[in-house]
């Protein structure tokens, strides 16, 4: 059972994105108005087909349409419309404890984290609750890639249960549509050095008659994808040096055993695999000299970052 927190002031907005979640979406409005009855609700109804607008509403909610589908461009215009001092994300599937909403929300308003998130893999519960085939695995990869990358460990990366300063809301760039979202959510987090807050939470299963909207492999394709385009973007150093060490490595399984040769027999007989060793050689120190440049570019873009957080966080 949770333990009765006591939240510092502050203005909280709950931020329930919802596709078709009328089955789910009065509980979920309920409970979190029990649990932060002073915190504003909000329901960005994503094009749903169902009654999830009209019931969030008969519930209290805040209702508003985003006609753009894909949770990330639902998430975008909310970080846009609504000001806040703490922002706390939920899914509308009832997946996720109304009961840790204060949890989630008090290091945001004491100042002691930036963004704290909802983990539901330490203590074991998704691993029990969770009935969809591979998603543990995917949550274990994305993981590992941001850990070898970035060198920080999540404890969960893809949860949609978390909660964010309004500096960190206000000067988040969304680049995702869909649920690739959490992924960047992590990765900007750990990039740009926020402070982090892992609070463990009892995670359940969707109930009867509640459909998830995610498709394993599509959208885990989409997420892997993401982390390599964020890499790209955020770390280009790293990237294009790794693509130059593959690189340098061809040419070398092409060019030397043609030296070895010349340097036997003073002739070049396999002419074309020479060649194609000087390509791989000058395509190596292209990707670093690209890599080079778009680390200058990526700091002075960190420095114009830096100089806006501390403007936003001075209102």
């Amino acid at each position: 059972m949770q333990k009765p927190v006591t939240l510092p002031k502050g203005k909280v907005a709950v931020l329930i994105p919802c596709y078709n979640e009328e089955v789910t979406i009065a509980k979920v409005v309920d409970d979190f108005r029990r649990e932060l009855p002073d915190a504003d609700i909000y329901v960005y109804d994503n094009n749903s087909s169902d009654r999830t607008g009209e019931i969030a509403r008969a519930h209290g909610a805040i209702v508003r349409l985003e006609p753009r589908q894909g949770k990330g461009n639902v998430v975008r215009q909310m970080f846009r419309d609504i000001e806040a001092d703490c922002y706390i994300m939920v899914d509308g599937d009832d997946t996720y404890p109304a009961e840790s909403a204060a949890a989630l929300c008090e290091p945001i308003l004491s100042g002691a984290a930036d963004m704290t998130v909802g983990d539901r893999l330490s203590n074991g519960t998704y691993a029990e609750e969770n009935k969809r085939a591979f998603h543990g695995f995917g949550n274990d990869l994305v993981r590992s890639m941001i850990r070898w990358i970035y060198g920080y460990g999540f404890e969960d990366v893809m949860t949609g249960y978390r909660a964010f300063s309004r500096a960190f809301v206000k000067t988040f760039p969304v680049l995702s549509e869909g649920f690739q979202i959490e992924t960047e959510l992590s990765i900007h987090a750990v990039d740009r050095r926020w402070r982090i807050l892992d609070v463990p939470i009892v995670y359940r299963d969707r109930p009867a008659g509640s459909e998830s909207k995610l498709s394993t492999v599509s959208d885990g394709v989409k997420v892997i994808l993401a982390i390599a385009s964020l890499f790209k973007n955020y770390r280009p150093l790293k990237f294009f040096s790794l693509i130059a060490l593959v690189l340098f490595v061809l040419g070398l399984v092409c060019g030397v055993p043609v030296i070895f040769e010349f340097m036997k027999t003073g002739l070049v007989p396999r002419f074309p695999t020479a060649i194609l060793a000087v390509a791989f050689m000058f395509l190596c120190a292209l990707s670093l000299a690209t890599g080079l440049i778009l680390d200058s570019l990526a700091k002075a873009d960190r420095r114009q970052w830096e100089l806006a957080v501390y403007r936003e966080m001075r209102r």
